[in-house]
């Protein structure tokens, strides 16, 4: 079993930066892929980032390309989204997600765990 707690986000400005993070407990989070989704009122859940359990291979959403980065530092059990040049359509709750494999997901379904998500708010 593995429990995620999201924290980073917060109220910016378009062009800024924000940097969250999602710590992990139990000892699966080495050996599982993680990701990053968002969800805006109204819309499905996306995802943003995905990244393999060694972080050798990454995958992002194409809106997010160039401005966003995902990595992982399995001796803390964390895994970080890097945002930058934020926009407003990038406001939305984020969402830490784990899955019991080695490989990445790229939807919502293929993820086991959650974290209770994180608001972002980009203001123009």
């Amino acid at each position: 079993q593995v429990q995620l707690v999201e924290s980073g986000g917060g109220l910016v400005q378009a062009g800024d930066s924000l940097r969250l993070s999602c710590t992990a407990s139990g000892r699966a989070f080495s050996s599982s892929a993680m990701g990053w989704f968002r969800q805006a009122p109204g819309k499905e859940r996306e995802i943003v980032a995905a990244i393999s359990w060694r972080g050798a291979f990454t995958y992002y959403g194409d809106s997010v390309k160039g401005r966003f980065t995902i990595s992982r530092d399995n001796a803390k059990n964390t895994v970080y989204l890097q945002m930058n040049s934020l926009k407003p359509e990038d406001t939305a709750t984020y969402y830490c997600a784990g899955r019991p494999t080695t490989m990445v997901g790229t939807t919502a379904s293929k993820y086991r765990y959650w974290g209770q998500g994180t608001q972002v708010t980009v203001s123009s």
